[in-house]
């Protein structure tokens, strides 16, 4: 070019004299940008579950799905005693390093639920009743415990098995989250509930309080022979960890269900437990405890966010994983 000059690139030739167009800078598909945007304008929250045996737990997911449908930066993280070789004693501390490093909230989870209630700042009127705790949120330097089981077991059996008789339900299991089941069967107007478990002074105590809170008669730990009250029982439920994969097995021998009573079990993974098989192989009606576990996410959620969830997109993402 004459005396080293140069020109503007508009008056730039190529090979074939026509003006030359510099090729446009590789772009991301339209979907992928969108979602980077979202993501840098999501707000993030961070909150967690602590518990034992927690690896396949489907929480995580549906807190973190649904938060990003909700425009939220959802982070889940799992605090594992199994992983973290450590036991009970070291509750308190980790509910303080959750607190201190900014957590919105944690769920608890066996065998958390009850030992928790005297390392938190308050309790909520249902959390304080039912003597168990599943969702931690922190908020304005407070540690405030709530019970979201009850409400996700009754409005999964509102949905699954509203028709059925309560006459009188066994259920097995007195422990955090049998604290939560047995008031949801009351509360869904089951008139008898016999509880059973490997601590009968337990199941007497929890007796005692569903009877102070719903009426004289209408809760009672097993005071006879086993066999007789499932086979007087309309229903029967599962509320121990009995039937987790890390815990296989049935709460009640299989030869002691009978194909009128209904059958529920909260445990989720695996979804069919050996208990349900059994009883749905001889014809009795059944329900899982994904419903329970969806449920109680949906109000976990609402209280770490504030946000209302939508309850049936959080059902069929749990149902696809």
């Amino acid at each position: 070019m004459p005396n080293g000059g140069s020109r503007p690139a508009d008056s730039l030739l190529d090979a074939g004299g026509a003006p030359f167009q510099p090729p446009e800078p590789a772009r991301r598909g339209a979907e992928d940008e969108s979602f980077a945007v979202r993501y840098a304008a999501a707000k993030p929250i961070l909150v967690g579950l602590i518990g034992s045996g927690i690896q396949a737990s489907r929480t995580p997911a549906m807190h973190e799905r649904e938060g990003a449908q909700q425009g939220l930066r959802c982070i889940y993280k799992l605090i594992d005693f199994d992983v973290l070789r450590v036991g009970l004693d070291a509750l308190p501390e980790l509910v303080t390093a959750a607190q201190r490093m900014g957590f919105a909230g944690l769920n608890i989870t066996y065998p958390c639920k009850q030992a928790i209630i005297p390392h938190l700042d308050e309790l909520t009127p249902d959390a304080r009743a039912l003597g168990a705790v599943n969702t931690v949120v922190f908020q304005d330097g407070r540690s405030i415990g709530n019970n979201t089981d009850w409400w996700g077991f009754a409005e999964s059996f509102k949905r699954e098995l509203a028709d059925v008789a309560r006459e009188c339900v066994v259920q097995f299991g007195a422990g955090g989250a049998g604290a939560a089941v047995a008031h949801a069967l009351l509360k869904l107007e089951t008139q008898k509930l016999v509880i059973v478990d490997t601590d009968p002074a337990r199941a007497e105590q929890l007796a005692d309080q569903l009877c102070g809170r719903f009426g004289i008669g209408r809760a009672a730990a097993l005071d006879s022979a086993l066999d007789e009250a499932v086979a007087a029982a309309s229903g029967v439920v599962n509320t121990t960890p009995v039937g987790m994969a890390k815990y296989p097995g049935m709460a009640l021998p299989a030869h002691l269900l009978h194909p009128s009573l209904w059958v529920a079990d909260i445990v989720y993974f695996p979804l069919e437990t050996e208990l349900l098989r059994t009883a749905r192989a001889i014809g009795c009606r059944t329900m899982g405890g994904g419903g329970m576990a969806v449920f109680q996410a949906v109000g976990a959620f609402r209280l770490f966010t504030g946000i209302d969830p939508d309850p049936e997109r959080m059902r069929q993402h749990f149902q696809s994983m």
